[in-house]
């Protein structure tokens, strides 16, 4: 039997997150406000061996914890990046200014929106993956991409009950 030398695949690989698509999307499908990514487990996995150029998590309005912020900085030089409105404008700006800085671009959402990006980026030599809940992920935008990898419930975390909250005594009825 041949022995096989194994590939070294040495693509540059950027991942941008449309955090509120995926936030709602894990709402939807889990009907729990509190699972969040485990960047840990899914990262490596997305990676796959190959090298990580970028990593930027995309969040409408003011309410971004600095825990995760600090979290993705300190174990994967990435950034949150605050918008205005939806992250769908800002997310596809910097992936046109990254498609010549890389080979390959990981959109973490599965808003349809994004067809058109693909498109674009596929247009440049870009290979696009879409990582998302399959559940809420459009299926145009699956057909578009390179290749899709679904979010399932191993790749989260539940956050713990906000220590501020006080428990409710048993058999505690709000009126």
């Amino acid at each position: 039997m041949e022995e096989k030398t194994p590939i070294n695949i040495a693509q540059s690989v950027a991942v941008l997150v449309d955090g509120n698509n995926i936030e709602r999307s894990l709402e939807s499908e889990y009907r729990n406000s509190s699972l969040m990514i485990n960047f840990d487990v899914l990262i490596p996995r997305l990676l796959n061996g190959r090298g990580l150029n970028r990593l930027i998590y995309f969040r409408e309005g003011k309410n971004i914890s600095s825990k995760l912020a600090e979290r993705l900085h300190s174990k994967y030089f990435g950034s949150v990046r605050p918008c205005h409105k939806s992250a769908d404008i800002p997310l596809t700006i910097n992936a046109t200014q990254l498609a010549s800085k890389v080979d390959a671009i990981i959109i973490l959402s599965g808003d349809s929106d994004y067809v058109e990006l693909v498109r674009h980026l596929k247009s440049e030599g870009v290979r696009v993956e879409i990582c998302a809940v399959e559940s809420t992920t459009a299926a145009v935008l699956v057909e578009e991409a390179d290749y899709f990898q679904p979010i399932t419930k191993e790749d989260c975390f539940t956050l713990p009950q906000a220590s501020h909250q006080k428990k409710k005594p048993k058999g505690y009825r709000q009126v």
